[in-house]
C-alpha cells in the first residue's frame, strides 16, 4: 500500500469522510488512491479559497473536520484568506498540501515554496511527512489536532514521493481530549461578582452560542440581572424563536462604546475582551469602560456550557426562565432597499431550521435584531474579516446538512472574490438561496475613510466604485449554472425569495440597490 492510500484510509477511520479539493500534479497519487478507497466524498472547488471556505462552512455545521486537498505552497496561499476566517471561528480542518518529492526540492523548481512558513500563519498544527512510513501516523495526528478544543487548523504537507512510495499501513484514529473544565475558584469568583448586582455583561462566543449555551446563559442573566451580548463576529450561533434573543456587540466603535457604557464587570464566556475591528484616531481599541473589571469564566478551549450551567445553579436560577421579548413581531415591508427594511422582511421569510451564511458587510449589518424572532435557524458569519466568505461557507454547510435550506447573504464586491462557489453549488445540486447585495460599490470603505479622518476625493471614490461596467450577477450566476433573478424592491424580493425557498437546488437573487 502506498502512502496516499494509507493516509486516506486513516482519515476515514478518523471520521474525516469529506474532502474539498483543487489538486495539482504533486497530488496525483492521492487522487488516484481515492479511486481505490471507498468512503470519501470528494468535492471540487474551482479555486483554493473556495475549497477552504467550503471546508469551514462544512465543519461549522457538521461538528467535525473535512479535509482539503491543495496544490503546493502557491495553492495553499490562494486558500489562506478563508483559512484565516476558519481559524478565527475555531473551525476544525485538516489540510493536505502536496509538495515536490523530497529528492526534487533541492533543485528549486518553480513551485518550490516555504509551505511550512505559509501554513504556520493560519494553522495551529503543521507537519511535513518525511517518509512513507510516517504518513498515516501524521494523518491521525492531524485529525486529533484539528478536533482538539476549541477546533484547530491542522496542515499536513505531503511530499509526492511519500505519497507514491509503497510500504505504508493505515493508522488507527487517535483519541481526542475532552474540553477542559473551568476551575472551581474561577466559577466561585464569577458567581460572587454577579451576586453583587453591579452592572455586568456576559460576552458569549463559540460553544456559549449553542442552543444549550444560550439556554444556560439566559438562566444566569435572569438570576443575576447581567446583560447578554454575543461577540461582534459569530462563528456559529443558534437563533430564532425559542432561543435567547442575544444581539452582537455593535461594529461601529462609537455605537459599541455607548452600548457598553456604565458596566462595572465584563464576563468573558469563550470570548475575547470586546475590541474594535480597527484602530481609529482618538478612539479606544477596547470597547468596555476603562474601569470595568474583566473576568474570564471560560476560555475558548474550556467547557463553557458546563460552566454556565454550574453558574446558573449556583445563582439559584430556575430550570426554565421566561423568554425575553425579542422586539416587535416580524413584518413584511415594501419599497426600495434599506438594511432595516430588508432585515424585517427576512424576519418573516427565513425558512424553518435554515442555515444562514452571512458576509453582508454594510447591507447586512441590520439583520440581527429583526431576525431574533424569525423561525429557528443557525447563523454563520465571516469571523476574520477576509471578505468573500459566504458563498463557499454556504456551499460547505449545504453539503454538511443536505436536508436543510441554506440562505447566503453576500455583498457584491466581496462576492467577486469567491463566485466560483456557485459552480460547485450547481454541480452538487445544493439547496442554497444566494442573495447578493448589489450596491456596485465597496460601501463600507466610504465609512471607514471618514472614520479614520480622511477626506473622500476623486481617486478614493474611483477605487471604491464597482461600476463602469456594472457587475451583472444574473449573467455571472447563470454562467456558473445557477438560475438567477434580479429585483429592486422589497416586495419583488419577497415574492422571488418565497419561490426559491419552496424549490430545491441553488438559486441566486441579485438585489439591485440604488
Amino acid at each position: 500500500m502506498n502512502g496516499a492510500e494509507a493516509l486516506i484510509r486513516t482519515l476515514i477511520a478518523s471520521e474525516v469522510d469529506t474532502c474539498f479539493a483543487n489538486p495539482g500534479t504533486s497530488e496525483m497519487h492521492f487522487v488516484s488512491a481515492l479511486d481505490r478507497v471507498p468512503g470519501m466524498r470528494c468535492v471540487l472547488g474551482l479555486a483554493e479559497t473556495i475549497v477552504t471556505g467550503c471546508a469551514d462552512g462544512y465543519a461549522r455545521m457538521a461538528g467535525k473536520p473535512a479535509a482539503t486537498l491543495l496544490h503546493c505552497g502557491p495553492g495553499f496561499a490562494n486558500g489562506i484568506a478563508n483559512l484565516h476566517n476558519a481559524r478565527r471561528a475555531f473551525t476544525p480542518m485538516v489540510n493536505v498540501v502536496g509538495d515536490h518529492a523530497t529528492f526534487h526540492r533541492p533543485y528549486d523548481a518553480p513551485l518550490t515554496a516555504d509551505t511550512e512558513g505559509l501554513a504556520r500563519a493560519v494553522s495551529n498544527w503543521v507537519r511535513t511527512s518525511g517518509s512513507v512510513v510516517q504518513v498515516a501516523n501524521d494523518g491521525a495526528a492531524a485529525v486529533q489536532a484539528a478536533r482538539s478544543a476549541p477546533g484547530q487548523i491542522a496542515t499536513l504537507i505531503l511530499p509526492a514521493d511519500t505519497a507514491w512510495s509503497e510500504g505504508a499501513e493505515p493508522a488507527p484514529a487517535l483519541a481526542v481530549p475532552a474540553r477542559g473544565p473551568v476551575a472551581p475558584e474561577t466559577l466561585a469568583t464569577v458567581a460572587r461578582v454577579l451576586r453583587s448586582r453591579e452592572p455586568a455583561i456576559l460576552v458569549l462566543s463559540g460553544q456559549a452560542l449553542s442552543e444549550a449555551g444560550l439556554r444556560a446563559a439566559q438562566r444566569v442573566a435572569y438570576a443575576s440581572g447581567a446583560a447578554l451580548r454575543a461577540s461582534t463576529q459569530v462563528g456559529h450561533m443558534a437563533r430564532g424563536r425559542g432561543r435567547a434573543p442575544v444581539d452582537r456587540i455593535p461594529y461601529p466603535v462609537d455605537v459599541a462604546v455607548k452600548a457598553l457604557a456604565g458596566l462595572r464587570h465584563v464576563v468573558l464566556v469563550g470570548a475575547k475582551p470586546p475590541t474594535g475591528f480597527f484602530g481609529y484616531p482618538d478612539k479606544p481599541s477596547l470597547l468596555a469602560p476603562p474601569d470595568a473589571a474583566m473576568h474570564v469564566l471560560a476560555r475558548p478551549e474550556q467547557d463553557a456550557v458546563a460552566a454556565l450551567e454550574w453558574l446558573a445553579e449556583e445563582l439559584g436560577a430556575p430550570q426554565s426562565v421566561p423568554m425575553e421579548p425579542a422586539g416587535p413581531a416580524p413584518e413584511l415591508v415594501s419599497g426600495r432597499f434599506s438594511p432595516e427594511g430588508f432585515a424585517k422582511v427576512m424576519g418573516v421569510l427565513l425558512p424553518e431550521h435554515c442555515i444562514v451564511a452571512e458576509d453582508g458587510v454594510t447591507s447586512g449589518r441590520a439583520l440581527f435584531p429583526p431576525t431574533m424572532s424569525a423561525a429557528p435557524h443557525d447563523w454563520l458569519q465571516v469571523t476574520g474579516g477576509a471578505i468573500g466568505h459566504a458563498f463557499p461557507c454556504a456551499t460547505g454547510a449545504a453539503i454538511a446538512c443536505p436536508d436543510r435550506k441554506v440562505v447566503c447573504f453576500q455583498a457584491d464586491g466581496a462576492g467577486m472574490y469567491s463566485l466560483q462557489a456557485l459552480w460547485t453549488q450547481a454541480r452538487e445540486k445544493l439547496d442554497v438561496v444566494n442573495v447578493v447585495f448589489a450596491n456596485r460599490t465597496y460601501r463600507i470603505l466610504h465609512g471607514e475613510l471618514l472614520a479614520v479622518g480622511a477626506r473622500p476625493g476623486r481617486v478614493s471614490n474611483d477605487l471604491f466604485d464597482l461600476s463602469r461596467p456594472d457587475l451583472d450577477w444574473v449573467k455571472l450566476s447563470e454562467g456558473m449554472g445557477v438560475e438567477a433573478t434580479r429585483v429592486d424592491t422589497l416586495e419583488a424580493f419577497a415574492d422571488v425569495f418565497r419561490s426559491a425557498s419552496a424549490q430545491r437546488g441553488p438559486r441566486l437573487i441579485e438585489f439591485r440597490i440604488d
